[in-house]
């Protein structure tokens, strides 16, 4: 792995280094060393490095490659169950009435006649209670339907405004709501039910209070009534004015303006959430092209060595775009007869994405066309397929997965062999340090023995101390 030219020149430099040494020359040691030892690790240093930043950009690639690939297995979903095609919507012939639908509802148009809507009954006091009354303490009693609740009226609460609130905050509370309206003439006590329905009568009596409240003290403001309706001429009661019972997977919703009206109920095929869930499904797939296009292209403009994407040529992503295009294009057999994309809209086109033709695809949808139950049924269509396949990919122990884990293994190898590299440099870089050190001090112990050899006996064109001594 090194250069025995790049050795031979640093080795050539040390002997000139020694010569210079003996004319009053000293090594540069740290240099030599650190030269030495570059020229020692540098290619192998040079393949790790490589081979790291080879290894992230491949593994980031193929992460972008998964990403776009879960992207579609999310965008199918509805379309491999079922689920997205077998959508219903539920209108409402009026502005009165409500509709929505769940699992479990069925097509179809219902006649509604709304009698009376549901209601929370609401009391108040028939004549006014003077500002300032103070009641004499004993126990007031409220309920509710069959729940009541009992309140201590004593001198820390014996005030209208005092009731009303220990009426609100009692922790036993049946669902009742107390209010205080200021008058002209006096104070008046506002009860109402918190609940709607027969069942939420409100009731008030009470022990030893004066002035004494009871119910035959209030006049009734409204009602406690259930909804009442005809479903088809079926008679249908409810407490709530949200109706979850009478017709299954549907919630009908009254309105105080529905009360006397008649109205058409239509659940029907909810083409609105079937092309929405058909475009995702196209634009995921064209994503999906996009990013393998990317990550596969080949740009001879670029700089020389960015011109390759980091998947070009690779056998993976060669199989996963060979799989797609065989489902896409291989149509979906069914009955006895084949059905193709192309049939409610959506066109392959030459770069591999597709086109969704709007117009088409909404008249396949509203027309019931047999072609769009058969190219997304459950067992062998279109969004099926492409999941299956997909997911042979992208699941925790596919394809995917085991290239990714290789990657990161390689990662961790060239990180250990980093480590190894280092302290191998380490060894060297403390190895040179010592024998050039140890050379270059004897360097100057002969320079200097050079020096004193002069002046004893001297040298060219000069006398040493001994030759002049008498």
């Amino acid at each position: 792995m090194t250069s025995s030219t790049d050795v031979s020149s640093l080795l050539a430099q040390a002997a000139q280094s020694i010569l210079s040494g003996a004319t009053n020359s000293s090594l540069d040691v740290n240099s030599l060393v650190s030269s030495l030892v570059t020229a020692k690790t540098a290619a192998q240093s040079a393949t790790i490095t490589n081979k790291t930043s080879s290894d992230n950009v491949e593994l980031s690639a193929i992460g972008s490659l998964n990403s776009a690939l879960s992207a579609l297995q999310t965008a199918l979903s509805g379309l491999s169950d079922g689920t997205a095609l077998s959508a219903l919507t539920a209108t409402v012939g009026g502005t009165a009435i409500t509709a929505s639908v769940k699992s479990g509802a069925a097509a179809g148009n219902y006649a509604l006649s709304v009698n009376t809507v549901a209601s929370a009954n609401k009391i108040s006091s028939k004549t006014a209670i003077p500002n300032g009354t103070v009641f004499g303490t004993g126990t007031l009693t409220v309920g509710v339907g069959a729940q009541s609740m009992q309140i201590n009226v004593d001198g820390t609460n014996n005030t209208l405004s005092g009731i009303a609130a220990a009426i609100n905050g009692s922790s036993s509370n049946p669902g009742v709501t107390a209010t205080v309206i200021n008058g002209s003439t006096g104070q008046y006590l506002s009860l109402t039910s918190n609940a709607t329905g027969a069942n939420s009568t409100i009731s008030i009596s009470s022990t030893g209070i004066s002035p004494a409240l009871a119910t035959s003290n209030f006049n009734q403001l409204q009602p406690a009534q259930n909804a009442s309706l005809t479903i088809d001429g079926a008679t249908v009661t409810s407490s709530s004015n949200s109706i979850t019972s009478a017709l299954n997977g549907v919630t009908i919703n009254l309105t105080a303006a529905s009360a006397g009206t008649q109205q058409t109920l239509t659940i029907a095929q909810d083409t609105s959430a079937q092309t929405t869930a058909i475009n995702n499904f196209v634009n995921a797939y064209n994503a999906y092209i996009n990013t393998a296009t990317s990550l596969s292209s080949y740009n001879v403009s670029a700089a020389s060595g960015s011109q390759a994407g980091p998947l070009l040529g690779d056998s993976m992503l060669q199989s996963i775009n060979n799989g797609l295009a065989t489902i896409i294009s291989g149509g979906v057999t069914t009955g006895g007869n084949t059905y193709s994309l192309s049939s409610i809209g959506i066109d392959l086109q030459p770069d591999g994405t597709m086109k969704v033709d709007s117009t088409a695809l909404q008249t396949a949808l509203t027309s019931n066309d047999p072609a769009v139950s058969a190219l997304f049924n459950t067992t062998n269509g279109v969004g099926t397929s492409l999941n299956n396949f997909v997911n042979s990919y992208t699941q925790t122990s596919g394809v995917i997965a085991s290239r990714t884990s290789a990657l990161q293994a390689d990662l961790t190898s060239l990180g250990q062999q980093t480590t190894q590299l280092q302290a191998y440099a380490d060894s060297l870089t403390s190895q040179y340090n010592a024998q050039f050190t140890a050379l270059n001090n004897l360097m100057t112990t002969m320079n200097n023995n050079k020096q004193y050899l002069t002046q004893l006996f001297g040298g060219q064109n000069s006398a040493g101390t001994l030759a002049t001594n008498k």
